[in-house]
């Protein structure tokens, strides 16, 4: 049977340490560039996205609420939610700017 199987030696000798090396780069690698590098490029971009939030801009919260910005601190946000109701959010919580607009388009269906 060892015609189709070759024969399978456990010495640990074969590979050279410079291989073994080579191979231990190429994986940190492809994880930098597949995990790390992606994660902090979307990170940098939330941090952008919650400087540039000012009064007026209408967001989208993490749990899908809608609301309007009527207030901004260093860490929270006062959304008014519906006529005369407001919350109090923190910033981390945004997931995104909405166009103008989009709150009447939503509130017209």
């Amino acid at each position: 049977m060892d015609f189709f199987i070759s024969a399978a030696y456990a010495d640990g000798g074969s590979a050279s340490p410079i291989s073994s090396i080579v191979m231990l780069i190429g994986f940190v690698a492809i994880f930098y560039f597949m995990l790390i590098r992606p994660q902090q490029k979307r990170a940098k971009e939330h941090k952008n996205l919650l400087a540039d939030i000012s009064k007026g801009d209408e967001i989208s919260l993490a749990g899908g609420m809608l609301g309007r910005v009527t207030k901004v601190t260093d860490e929270f946000l006062v959304l008014e939610i519906a006529n005369e109701v407001s919350i109090k959010v923190q910033k981390a919580a945004v997931t995104a700017v909405l166009p103008k607009g989009t709150l009447k388009a939503v509130d017209a269906e």
